[in-house]
């Protein structure tokens, strides 16, 4: 220990509740040695008042950004020796095991949340477990991660987003990690298109300088400008870091609608021909969609360089859902509820949907969206 003030103060108070950690070889600690010097004499200076200081921050913010928030200024250059402080502070007690107790980083409860809960969508499931976990697991990632989720509505491309918010962050999408982007909501009005591009390269950068692994989900994406799209793309691009920010442990969904006529039809032609919908093949499928939106003249998506340059990692497809599959999703809407249900309510509730096209009757037009609100129609 360089420094004899460093293991005062877990001796004075119960360790705070850790809110950073970084798995970094301490032996560099000695990089900062005016940087600790500089920490003990305030330390020194006012013990009490330090420890109660680090304390309260550590509820509210990463140690991170801790130095902003309490307006001290850090003589340290670059996000290493930032996370290697926090190494030295969170080594006083038991970090979290991501380093960010904000971050939870849950793959096993994903994987067993599509399993259970995602019905009909075997490319899916599969592509985005693998997808996510291979990410997360990389030490120093070469970019961030950008997934285009593609579907008709209520196939499950806003339930799957909301289902990895909640099993990579402990406070879901309410955390402060996670941001969430509605193109109709958020940027309405194409003549303030400059003013959204300031005010959406603010965000996200202020976002990931406050959590390093941050979650931008872009709702509707291909209704966004492509103004908007070509605004983000540096940080979805192979850069190490932008004005000395890295968002490489970033993570970009795109939701759209783009492409679904075409998962449609191939779903339909394998039925037709008497084969299962799990046969589909993700280099199958894959092939069709990328035709489909190169030729796309609906919104910006198709047409912004984060498809021209090849920066979506995964192109994920969700299948047009059958009976079968939504009378799963009435199922899990009683059982979310606690509510008694018969095989007989189940299908009275499938009943009510519409189903496409014309003369097979074989997909649900508006997916599983609505079964929470028609099994109302059941209760007392």
């Amino acid at each position: 220990m360089p420094f004899e003030c460093l293991p005062i103060y877990p001796c004075q108070l119960p360790p705070p509740r850790p809110c950073c950690a970084v798995d970094i070889d301490l032996g560099a600690v000695g990089k900062l040695t005016r940087t600790l010097a500089w920490i003990c004499g305030e330390f020194k200076a006012d013990r009490a008042r330090f420890i109660l200081r680090m304390q309260t921050v550590c509820h509210t913010v990463s140690f991170l950004t801790a130095a902003s928030f309490l307006g001290w200024s850090l003589p340290l250059v670059g996000q290493d020796y930032l996370e290697i402080l926090s190494s030295w502070y969170c080594s006083f007690g038991t970090c979290c095991k991501t380093g960010d107790c904000r971050i939870a980083n849950n793959i096993t409860g994903l994987e067993l949340d599509l399993s259970r809960r995602l019905h009909g969508q075997h490319l899916a499931k599969d592509v985005i477990l693998r997808a996510v976990q291979g990410f997360l697991e990389t030490t120093r990632p070469e970019k961030a991660l950008a997934l285009s989720f593609h579907g008709w509505s209520g196939t499950g491309k806003n339930f799957v987003a909301r289902m990895i918010a909640d099993h990579l962050y402990r406070d879901g999408l309410r955390s402060e990690c996670v941001k969430v982007f509605i193109s109709l909501f958020h940027f309405p009005h194409p003549k303030y298109v400059d003013l959204y591009k300031v005010q959406l390269k603010k965000q996200v950068s202020e976002t990931v300088q406050l959590c390093k692994q941050s979650l931008f989900i872009f709702d509707e994406a291909e209704k966004l400008h492509s103004g908007l799209l070509d605004a983000i793309k540096p940080y979805v691009d192979h850069y190490d870091s932008i004005n000395e920010v890295d968002y490489r442990r970033s993570i970009f969904l795109f939701l759209s609608n783009i492409g679904g006529n075409i998962i449609n039809q191939v779903t339909l032609d394998f039925w037709r021909a008497g084969r299962a919908r799990e046969e589909i093949t993700m280099e199958y499928l894959e092939q069709h969609l990328r035709l489909e939106l190169l030729e796309s003249t609906d919104g910006g998506f198709a047409h912004s360089h984060l498809l021209e340059e090849n920066l979506i990692d995964f192109f994920v497809p969700f299948l047009p859902l059958e009976n079968r599959h939504v009378k799963l999703c009435v199922r899990d809407a009683f059982l979310a509820r606690s509510l008694p249900y018969t095989e007989e309510m189940l299908d009275e509730v499938v009943r009510m949907m519409v189903f496409v096209p014309k003369e097979e009757k074989l997909f649900s037009a508006q997916g599983c969206k609505s079964v929470s609100h028609r099994i109302n129609y059941f209760l007392p």
